[in-house]
């Protein structure tokens, strides 16, 4: 029986793995699941990734599913109920945050059409594939996710510093980092 070779961070938890497996670096064109990324990965921030996937099916339902029409709407009581429930990050800025940040997604969705469509302006709508060697290649940040972070704050999002643009951009594709002795470097490659 064979073995993967996956990027080094992906470990040996089985989240993990399926995380990197079948998501990490996949382009993502869907509305809401980049919703669901730009809110996870803000509410990461300090954390470790691992947490936060544990963590995602309580987001999931807590966020109506990452809705951001029903996320924009959360009032004050909304928003103390997210701060008892254990299953998420009871941080009040992350949680104001996500809310100001559906609201702000809305105002992208109306002027560009979609999310999608404003997001992967940022990459020229082509993924940018990269075959580190080793994670300390991985950039924390680029020119684009520093781009990023720029224009989203200016409209309104919270928690886009460039770091944390910069995982988002991996987790949904817009940049691919597996490194090149990972399966799914090789995978791509052909």
């Amino acid at each position: 029986m064979t073995t993967k070779t996956r990027c080094s961070w992906a470990g040996s938890d089985p989240l993990y793995r399926e995380y990197h497996d079948r998501e990490w670096g996949v382009p993502s064109h869907d509305d809401r699941h980049l919703f669901e990324m730009l809110i996870l990965e803000g509410a990461q921030a300090g954390l470790s990734w691992i947490t936060i996937l544990r963590k995602r099916p309580a987001y999931r339902r807590a966020f109506n599913q990452f809705d951001p029409k029903k996320v924009a709407r959360y009032d004050a009581a909304k928003r103390r109920a997210l701060l008892g429930d254990p299953g998420i990050v009871r941080n009040r800025l992350k949680i104001d945050g996500a809310v100001k940040n559906a609201r702000a997604f809305l105002d992208v969705q109306r002027e560009f059409g979609s999310f999608d469509q404003y997001i992967w302006q940022f990459v020229g709508g082509k993924t940018k594939v990269n075959r580190p060697r080793s994670m300390k290649d991985v950039a924390a940040t680029t020119p684009e996710s520093d781009a990023m972070s720029r224009d989203l704050k200016k409209r309104g999002f919270t928690f886009v510093g460039s770091t944390i643009c910069y995982a988002f951009m991996q987790a949904v594709g817009l940049v691919d980092d597996h490194a090149a002795n990972c399966f799914k470097a090789r995978r791509q490659r052909s």
